[in-house]
């Protein structure tokens, strides 16, 4: 047998030559890379959560940024963005491009006032550059918002008792008020009428405090919750003036002394849920997206059944999937939750869990849902919980800040 037919033989031993061998092995990775390739669309990424959080100053120092760390909730600071006066509610524009900042003073270029701050949004880093600062048109602004299609700043000035429209610019500045409401009516007794036993909570009913300002989720009314005349009010937004006019009816009254608050919408946009710092209490209404009336349906009590003593609420929030509320108690420095009945919209509390610090100002959820931070204002720190059905469970996270006061979040 000559060289040729013992080497083809050879290479054909077990019936497999090794030209064959060799266009197998070839052809098992290209396999296997395509077993490993997924479309870019296709391919699941954890998303950058940015969270900012106004603080009160001289304590805080203006604006923080931190990341998120989305695998266990934890906070780290990456710096100061913005050093302004006590920024104690802050605000994005729905398109996410700029934020917005209430100065909490009541001293600006020589007025009466606070001012409001705006700023653009670096949508990588989440580094905000100064745009421009105008009045709010009232001294201690405590809220803000943004209409939902982005053309407006809504402003609560609880020193001043007024509400102030400012219209957006083209570059996300402020313009000047296109509207003022001065509260001057008559105000409330001196101890709510659902205080729970043994209160002696008192925040203002001494004048007209208004105390949050927000459209409806589809920017046709406006509603702002005065705590000093236990009023919620109802408007309709002109958007060609940037006027509000008083609907009707134009408020509907808590009762007397119970402190109207903060309020929430829950996602379906027909549930409205009012909180009352005196009186500790959550108030459900019915809300008509036509007209823009709200029917009362509940009151229930944000502390448990067994507390005596002195509480001011302070937050309210509905989760995103509509399912539970929440609600900040401080002094009882708790977080109340509620279920929600999905058919109605009834509240059924559902535990409390305590806040590891002292007066909880406010409290978010980050965008996944998945973790629940709160501003314990005085005990200079932010508090992370895993948010886990109808249960709250601490992480173990501290997160040291000087009088924090809100907290909200970028998805980069």
């Amino acid at each position: 047998m000559d060289t040729k037919a013992l080497q083809s033989r050879d290479d054909a031993v077990g019936g497999i030559s090794r030209r064959g061998l060799l266009k197998g092995t070839a052809a098992l990775a290209t396999a296997a890379a395509a077993a490993q390739w997924v479309p870019a669309w296709a391919k699941k990424t954890t998303p950058t959560i940015l969270a900012y959080v106004g603080a009160y100053t001289p304590n805080g120092q203006g604006i923080y940024l931190f990341s998120v760390d989305l695998s266990t909730g934890d906070l780290t600071l990456i710096k100061v963005v913005a050093a302004v006066p006590s920024p104690s509610w802050i605000a994005l524009h729905p398109n996410k491009a700029f934020l917005y900042a209430v100065n909490e003073i009541s001293n600006f270029n020589g007025t009466t006032s606070g001012s409001v701050s705006a700023f653009s949004v670096n949508p990588s880093t989440g580094d905000l550059t100064f745009l421009n600062v105008v009045s709010s048109q009232g001294a201690g602004p405590a809220h803000l918002s943004v209409d939902p299609l982005g053309q407006f700043v809504f402003v609560a000035n609880y020193g001043g008792g007024s509400f102030a429209v400012l219209p957006i610019q083209s570059n996300g500045s402020l313009g000047n008020a296109t509207f003022v409401q001065q509260d001057l009516g008559s105000v409330g007794p001196t101890k709510a009428t659902n205080a729970p036993p043994g209160s002696f909570a008192f925040s203002g009913h001494d004048a007209p405090h208004a105390h949050m300002i927000q459209a409806d989720p589809a920017g046709k009314f406006v509603f702002g919750a005065d705590l000093g005349q236990d009023r919620i009010y109802s408007w309709l937004l002109n958007r060609a003036t940037g006027t509000l006019t008083p609907n009707s009816p134009a408020f509907v009254a808590l009762p007397p002394g119970d402190g109207p608050r903060h309020f929430a919408f829950h996602p379906n946009g027909r549930w409205f849920y009012s909180l009352q710092e005196e009186a500790s209490t959550l108030a459900f209404f019915s809300y008509d997206a036509t007209s823009g009336s709200l029917t009362a349906q509940q009151t229930v009590s944000t502390l448990p059944e067994d507390f005596v003593g002195t509480n001011f609420t302070s937050e309210v929030m509905v989760s995103s999937d509509g399912k539970f509320v929440y609600a900040a108690n401080r002094l009882h420095d708790s977080i109340g939750i509620f279920a929600v009945d999905p058919g109605t919209g009834q509240l059924t509390p559902a535990g409390d869990e305590w806040t590891r610090g002292d007066y909880p100002r406010n409290f978010n959820i980050d965008p996944t849902g998945s973790f629940l931070y709160v501003c314990d204002q005085r005990s200079d720190s932010i508090a992370t919980y895993e948010v886990a059905g109808r249960k709250l469970e601490f992480t173990g996270q501290y997160t040291p800040v000087g009088s924090p006061a809100c907290i909200i979040f970028l998805q980069v």
